[in-house]
């Protein structure tokens, strides 16, 4: 950042190089469909849910072949995002990987083994509102 103050120019280092780009919610969501696709999750759904929800501006399900794909799927999310600068996001279940819940803020990430996707459906629940905008992902 640059700031001029009566003729001299004063150039202020960002406190940290790794911050996530100013569009940020776009390019997790980038990051997060590129890991998933990379670590070979199955059925990739985005859900965008930008002003439908406090919670979060994008929602993303996909599933795993087993508990233990899951979790590394899981592993694989969090990794990219922190590579990318965006932390550490809070995550749930990762004790049995039926269902891991990833929050970034901006984008909550559901991992399921597919018989537990199915008996949740949360794309139907979130479609359910026909202005929902959902991509089917690779």
């Amino acid at each position: 950042m640059k700031f001029e103050t009566e003729g001299a120019t004063l150039v202020r280092e960002p406190l940290n190089s790794a911050a996530p780009p100013q569009d940020s919610s776009e390019e997790a969501l980038r990051i997060v469909l590129e890991s998933l696709e990379d670590s070979k999750a199955e059925d990739i759904v985005a859900i965008d849910v930008t002003g439908k929800t406090p919670l979060a501006d994008h929602m993303v399900v996909a599933s795993g072949r087993s508990h233990r794909h899951v979790g590394a799927v899981a592993d694989r999310v969090l990794r990219d995002l922190k590579d990318a600068g965006y932390g550490s996001p809070r995550v749930e279940g990762t004790t049995h990987c039926d269902w891991v819940l990833i929050d970034t803020g901006d984008i909550i990430v559901h991992l399921f083994r597919p018989e537990v996707r199915e008996f949740y459906n949360l794309e139907k629940m979130w479609s359910a509102d026909q202005s929902a905008s959902i991509q089917v992902v690779g």
